[in-house]
């Protein structure tokens, strides 16, 4: 699946064309992704004005003119492809063309943009765990997908002392407790991976124990939260991790992958200066976890 930082690099390339643009008309070439269209979808988004493309945790949202909005998840292959003047727009200097099947261009979104150029905007999911959903403004907040989620590790809000105090009395591993969506939002595998890593911390250890008290926030849960936010950060400007399956709104492929300081780097030596560990594979909750038992204690 696409973790945060691939989401906001689509929803990025999506905006330019997105925001301000009339939905001329909406082709929906089949009644379902992985879970059915709601009712008059395509029907209910023509000839509206798109007023935001915004992110929620790892789903992109579609905020139209009437108060509709559209709750986008990409799945394990969903992609976006913008096609402008006949040929598809690729921003950015890092790029690979993807397959552009028409068996998999499941919905196409033909606009107006607010520059005055006329283009589409097509939804491509091999695999078909996509999906498409429709929710009122007032209530996205209280929309199945997205009640619930916790704080967005982005921004300055996720700090030491939220940290603390969302992960104090946790049991849980360290980990887990990172992966729990109603205490973060979409903080994947691979991120919180490589977060723990930069903060020095074991993925193994009990959440509970880098909270210090209320008055007085442990100083791993503050070098925690600095690590998340810049790992996550760092992912965005490079335009994410490339997941075999995964690519941009643009067709192109992100970089970070290049950078991994831990993930899928197992035996590998650890890189942090004068460590001399190496690299190791767990297994915690049916997802891999890669660390250095030398220097994540």
């Amino acid at each position: 699946m696409p973790e945060l930082p691939e989401v906001e690099t689509v929803r990025r390339g999506l905006e330019p064309y997105l925001e301000g643009a009339v939905i001329e008309r909406v082709e929906q070439r089949r009644p379902d992704l992985r879970f059915p269209f709601p009712d008059r979808f395509a029907e209910r988004l023509e000839s509206r004005r798109v007023t935001a493309v915004g992110r929620r945790a790892k789903y992109l949202t579609i905020h139209l003119d009437d108060g509709a909005v559209v709750i986008s998840h990409l799945g394990m292959s969903g992609s976006w492809r913008i096609e402008m003047s006949g040929e598809p727009v690729i921003p950015g200097e890092f790029h690979y063309e993807r397959s552009k099947a028409a068996a998999h261009d499941h919905v196409v979104f033909h606009l107006l943009t607010a520059s005055g150029e006329h283009g589409r905007i097509v939804f491509n999911d091999p695999r078909r765990f996509g999906f498409m959903l429709l929710a009122e403004e007032r209530l996205l907040d209280e929309h199945p997908s997205l009640s619930g989620l916790g704080v967005e590790p982005t921004g300055n809000s996720l700090d030491g002392a939220l940290l603390s105090s969302l992960l104090r009395d946790k049991r849980t591993p360290l980990k887990a407790a990172l992966l729990d969506q109603r205490l973060i939002a979409g903080l994947g595998n691979i991120y919180v991976c490589e977060a723990l890593w930069r903060a020095g911390l074991s993925p193994l250890r009990i959440a509970g124990t880098i909270a210090g008290s209320p008055d007085k926030p442990d100083v791993r849960a503050e070098e925690l939260a600095t690590a998340i936010r810049e790992v996550i950060f760092d992912a965005i400007a490079a335009g994410g991790s490339s997941l075999r399956d995964y690519v941009h709104a643009d067709g192109s492929l992100g970089y970070f992958q290049h950078s991994f300081s831990v993930y899928d780097r197992e035996g590998e030596p650890c890189l942090r200066a004068g460590c001399g560990g190496t690299i190791e594979r767990i297994v915690q909750s049916g997802r891999s976890t890669f660390f250095c038992a030398a220097c994540q204690r």
